[in-house]
């Protein structure tokens, strides 16, 4: 799996297909993000040194839920899942 460092499954999301999407680990050290802008998650694990929001202490902070609430509005969607995963 290619995860991103909020939990993305880059290899099973459309925007990889339909907007050419690097996967943040790729785009936003260079500044360009497929959402439009900086992701406020990236640079919070950047910021702390962190490959991915689930090494995070305060993982997994209201940030990171409320970002994937359209998907999930319970906050325990796959994205967590996947970086739970991760953390073993």
């Amino acid at each position: 799996m290619n995860i991103s460092v909020c939990g993305i499954d880059c290899d099973l999301c459309k925007y990889k297909k339909e907007n050419k999407c690097e996967s943040c680990r790729e785009a936003a050290p260079k500044g360009a993000c497929v959402w439009g802008g900086r992701c406020e998650l990236y640079d919070c694990a950047a910021g702390k040194i962190l490959p991915h929001c689930g090494k995070c202490d305060d993982f997994p902070c209201q940030k990171l839920i409320d970002a994937h609430k359209n998907e999930n509005p319970n906050g325990n969607g796959i994205e967590i899942k996947n970086l739970r995963a991760l953390m073993n």
